[in-house]
């Protein structure tokens, strides 16, 4: 199981969980800078995955939303080539997706504010962070 960091991070825990796969890592991609406001091209942010700790396996990507589809498309072409299998998994996908994810929850062209990514952070008592 592979999770795009971060909104990838919890759909990949869940289907780990339900896949029973303990075999997880992340790779970390930052495109969006704020709502429907991107970078011109997403880029991959530290650490690196190292191609030699997944050669060979089958490999599930999971990811939160495939808007664009140039995130999953980058990490799926950074797989391709080192691993046995690679799909692809997304809650929801867009129909502008220059990719089409291999599981996909809900199709929408609509803005999607998850609580975990929307909501004000949780502070605790007088603005100590919790």
């Amino acid at each position: 199981m592979l999770s795009i960091a971060r909104g990838g991070l919890t759909v990949g825990g869940a289907l780990a969980y339900a896949l029973s796969v303990k075999n997880c890592a992340a790779m970390n991609v930052e495109f969006y800078t704020a709502v429907d406001e991107r970078l011109p091209v997403p880029v991959v942010l530290p650490p690196m995955l190292d191609p030699v700790d997944v050669a060979g396996l089958t490999v599930l990507v999971a990811d939160d939303v495939a808007d664009t589809g140039k995130t999953l498309e980058l990490v799926r072409d950074t797989l391709d080539g080192n691993v046995a299998e690679v799909r692809t998994a997304v809650l929801y996908q867009k129909p502008r997706s220059v990719i089409d994810a291999d599981y996909v929850w809900r199709a929408t062209d609509s803005w999607i504010n998850f609580p975990w990514s929307s909501q004000a952070p949780i502070t605790g008592p007088k603005g100590v962070d919790a």
